[in-house]
């Protein structure tokens, strides 16, 4: 497993022992290693996405592979380079958390198509995972929006957008390794619905009892200021930032997620209560 540790890929990885799975967690080091065990990894190995050699010797004796690439951290080589590892290592299933509209040409979009490429010419059992963005994120905004009665985003406030809850998410990526339906196939996965920055700020307002603004900044008033060094990240987050400004994130069709989930998806209505208990 990738990303066993991280923020958002952490979260698959008690459902893939819920679902009986063995796991073993690619980390950077010991420390890491431990943090992974903690939260339930029954081992881990030493690694680096940028190292196809640590990634061959981590795969071998693997019957699945669950993949997610850092994003803008050089990602055509480290998805490519876990692809690679994994077909020679014989791995059988191979899970990839990929994106929302990867025909996007943003970055961060288009540098997941060539694993997903790599993927269909592989001969592995693959499932492709498209989450929308993450309600995961909207945390910092209701902080900010208890704090400051605020919710601040470098994109126009009246620009809609489709979210999913990455528990669900996990829950795909746990059902993929074993549940033959999932095999061969790659699914977009988003809650119903798109949402503007007023419509999550009304929503903050109905929880918190009180008036939340939906405030204003632009993609280059927000880049002047924000503490990124820069590079492929700073470039990526501005370019990215700049599309959602002008056109939004589309989608909020969630009729494959609740057929693959065998239920209704989490709702961003339902994630901001959750918030507040």
């Amino acid at each position: 497993m990738i990303g066993a540790t991280g923020q958002f890929a952490g979260l698959v990885l008690p459902v893939l022992k819920k679902h009986g799975h063995v796991v073993q967690a690619l980390v950077q080091n010991e420390g890491k290693g431990h943090d992974a065990m903690k939260s339930g990894a029954d081992q881990y190995i030493i690694g680096s996405l940028y190292d196809p050699e640590s990634l061959k010797k981590a795969s071998e004796g693997m019957d699945g592979v669950f993949h997610i690439i850092p994003a803008f951290e050089r990602e055509v080589e480290a998805g490519l380079n876990m692809v690679n590892a994994a077909q020679q290592a014989g791995v059988k299933k191979f899970v990839f958390s990929s994106v929302y509209h990867t025909s996007l040409s943003l970055v961060n979009h288009a540098a997941k198509r060539p694993a997903e490429e790599a993927l269909y010419r592989s001969g592995m059992d693959y499932t492709i995972l498209q989450p929308a963005m993450y309600m995961q994120m909207l945390q910092q905004s209701w902080d900010a929006a208890k704090k400051t009665g605020e919710i601040v985003m470098p994109y126009s406030k009246n620009s809609k957008m489709a979210y999913v809850d990455y528990r669900d998410v996990a829950k795909c990526a746990a059902l993929a390794m074993t549940d033959e339906r999932l095999s061969n196939g790659t699914f977009e996965l988003c809650s119903p619905g798109m949402y503007s920055r007023i419509d999550l700020a009304a929503l903050m307002g109905v929880q918190l009892h009180k008036n939340i603004l939906a405030g204003e900044i632009s993609t280059d008033e927000w880049a002047k200021h924000v503490s990124i060094p820069a590079g492929e990240l700073r470039d990526g987050l501005v370019a990215m930032n700049k599309e959602y400004d002008r056109y939004g994130f589309s989608g909020g069709n969630s009729l494959i997620l609740e057929t693959i989930l065998g239920r209704k998806p989490r709702t961003v209505k339902q994630f901001i209560e959750e918030l507040n208990k």
